[in-house]
């Protein structure tokens, strides 16, 4: 595992997201209105929808195509909905974000294939 530096923490909005790409996956990073940072697989499990472009409420994020709200902790669906996204450990170090990015993340990611998932799984 390897803690990725993605930059200052002050540049993350509140209730909003910034996304960053490592070779072919497509992580979110999102800040709550309490300051809570976290980060998941930019793909909704439904539909593939990019959850940044989604509204944050509390710790969970609306996907801006079907509705689906996914829980920021756990990268789930919540209500009657299932289905999951992988969810990235973060840390922040002197006001910088870290992502902890197993070496294999991408290729655990590309496994689970396209949505829904079956199983939820962490990077």
């Amino acid at each position: 595992m390897s803690w990725v530096d993605v930059g200052p923490e002050n540049a993350l909005p509140a209730r909003g997201a910034r996304t960053l790409k490592i070779g072919s996956l497509q992580i979110a990073v999102f800040r709550t209105g309490a300051g809570e940072v976290f980060a998941l697989r930019d793909h909704c499990p439904h539909r593939g929808g990019p959850l940044s472009q989604g509204i944050v409420h509390g710790s969970r994020v609306t996907c801006p195509l079907h509705e689906w709200v996914i829980d920021l902790k756990t990268g789930r669906a919540t209500g009657v909905d299932e289905g999951c996204t992988p969810n990235f450990p973060v840390r922040i170090v002197n006001d910088r974000v870290e992502i902890d990015l197993p070496a294999s993340a991408e290729a655990r990611v590309a496994a689970l294939g396209p949505p829904p998932f079956a199983v939820c799984e962490r990077a």
